[in-house]
């Protein structure tokens, strides 16, 4: 066999084999050669890089999904694996393993730490690691009192305030910083008073210089409400002029809409955290969330670029790329 038929052979034989996905007996058959042969023209095709194979891990439908959020907002995606079966508990509780382990790798020495509160803050943090960090302080992000008289004597939103920022100072053996005012005032002037107080605006100044950020988002349309929407911190009256401002959820108290808008929402001027602009500015803001019926709110969220690291379960992952 002269070289330059060889070499023609061997081309064919990749090409019958590799790409026309022809059997090795099919080939031999075809070209009047015996299957021996075959398997020689194709190692030797291997050899000499007319083939060239290689050897990837398998792409899941979770780091695809990664891949897909982080190709479509810019942010650094962690999707909670799930199986079709799985309950709601145990997909939310997949998830706030996965977030723990991502705040937690976010935990250096003097790092100052802002945490909203809610059911899936308090779920995350009953999840950290036990460490040492030297310096690690914690600073609530949003106010937890309750204005609504009917709600007043009810301490679930307190508790679940004050539970978050000090369980999560405990685990790094750090310090918690309490933001002791409405989540949301009656009236401006009122706040703005208020936040004049050295107390009030040390907490302030504190938030400001936080590194990382660690938050969910609330909804209330479809699914569980959130803690701010079933606790009765909104009355009737509000509820309805989120509506017809086309507020679909919030983040750390802050109304947004779809399009990441916010300014121009009544009650964002009578919440008790800093804008989203502010916000915005702490270098790394984990956002966790659990359940499709967030996405809304989440999109709401990204568009406002409140987000730089998304932790979330695989179905709400589904819902945020669908379509996209």
């Amino acid at each position: 066999m002269s070289a330059s038929f060889r070499d023609n052979a061997e081309f064919t034989a990749a090409q019958m084999y590799y790409i026309q996905n022809r059997t090795m007996e099919h080939i031999a058959q075809e070209l009047g050669i015996s299957r021996s042969t075959v398997s020689r023209l194709l190692r030797e095709a291997r050899d000499q890089g007319i083939v060239r194979i290689s050897v990837h891990p398998p792409t899941d439908r979770v780091s695809a999904l990664e891949h897909r959020i982080r190709q479509l907002y810019g942010v650094s995606a962690h999707v909670a694996q799930s199986g079709v079966r799985d309950s709601a508990v145990a997909r939310a509780d997949a998830t706030a393993v996965l977030a723990a382990g991502v705040v937690d790798q976010l935990m250096q020495p003097n790092t100052i730490v802002g945490l909203a509160w809610g059911a899936t803050m308090t779920s995350v943090v009953r999840r950290l690691p036990v460490r040492e960090v030297q310096g690690i302080q914690t600073v609530q992000l949003n106010g937890a009192v309750n204005s609504q008289p009917e709600f007043m004597d009810s301490p679930s939103g307190i508790n679940f305030g004050m539970g978050v920022v000090e369980h999560f100072a405990q685990a790094y053996g750090g310090r918690a910083h309490l933001f002791a005012v409405p989540a949301f005032f009656d009236y401006e002037q009122t706040k703005q008073v208020l936040w004049r107080e050295r107390s009030t605006h040390r907490i302030l100044n504190m938030q400001r210089r936080a590194s990382v950020a660690v938050f969910g988002v609330g909804t209330f349309s479809g699914g569980t409400p959130s803690q701010v929407y079933s606790e009765g911190y909104l009355s009737r009256e509000d509820l309805d002029q989120l509506n017809a401002e086309e507020a679909v959820g919030d983040v750390c108290t802050v109304f947004l809409r779809a399009d990441g808008s916010w300014r121009d929402i009544e009650l964002n001027s009578r919440c008790s955290v800093m804008p989203p602009d502010v916000l915005g500015r702490i270098p790394r803001r984990v956002c966790v969330v659990n359940g499709p019926h967030k996405v809304t709110a989440l999109r709401g969220a990204l568009e406002a670029g409140l987000v730089t690291d998304l932790v979330l379960d695989q179905a709400s992952a589904n819902a945020l790329t669908q379509g996209r």
